[in-house]
C-alpha cells in the first residue's frame, strides 16, 4: 500500500491580523489621495507635479491593501510567534522619554535613556551601565554634529560643559 498525498479537507479561518493590516493600508493608501489632490496641479508641459510622487506611493499602497486580502483570505501568511510586550513597553518608554527630556536635559541625555531603554529591551537590564554608556555615545554623536557637520541638535548642561 503506497502512501500518497491526501489532500487535506480542512479550511483556513482568513487571517484577521492581516486583514486589519490590508484595512490600515487602505486607510493610509486613501489619506495619501485625499492630501495630494489637494495639491495644485502644476505639472507644466510634462504632466508631472508635486502630486505625482504621492500618487504613486497611495496606488501602491493600495495594491499591497489589496494584495494582503487576498493572502488573508487564503491563509497563506505563515503562523506567527506570542508576541512579547514587556521589550515593546521598553522601547515606546525610551521613545516617550526622550521625546518629553530632548529640550530640557539635551541631546545626550535623553537619547542615552532611549539607548538604555532599548538595551533593556533586547535583554541588557544593567542600567547603572548601559545609561552612562548611552550618554557617552550620544555625547560623541552630538560633539560631531554641532562641530564637524554644523548641525544643530538641542544642546543641554552636558553639551554646554563642551561647547
Amino acid at each position: 500500500m503506497s502512501k500518497g498525498h491526501t489532500p487535506s479537507t480542512e479550511t483556513r479561518r482568513p487571517d484577521r491580523a492581516a486583514l486589519v493590516i490590508a484595512v490600515f493600508l487602505a486607510a493610509l493608501a486613501g489619506l495619501i489621495f485625499w492630501d495630494a489632490s489637494r495639491l495644485a496641479s502644476m505639472g507644466g508641459y510634462s504632466g508631472i507635479g508635486p502630486a505625482t510622487i504621492p500618487f504613486v506611493i497611495a496606488g501602491g499602497l493600495l495594491i499591497l491593501a489589496v494584495w494582503t486580502v487576498f493572502e488573508a483570505l487564503r491563509g497563506d501568511f505563515p503562523a506567527r510567534d506570542r508576541q512579547e510586550f514587556g521589550p515593546v513597553v521598553w522601547i515606546v518608554g525610551g521613545l516617550a522619554a526622550q521625546m518629553l527630556l530632548l529640550k530640557i536635559l539635551g541631546f545626550s541625555i535623553a537619547t542615552g535613556l532611549l539607548f538604555a531603554a532599548t538595551a533593556a529591551a533586547f535583554g541588557k537590564r544593567k542600567l547603572w551601565m548601559t545609561v552612562p554608556i548611552g550618554i557617552l555615545l550620544c555625547l560623541g554623536i552630538w560633539l560631531i554634529f554641532a562641530g564637524l557637520l554644523q548641525l544643530s541638535l538641542p544642546a543641554g548642561p552636558l553639551e554646554h560643559l563642551f561647547w
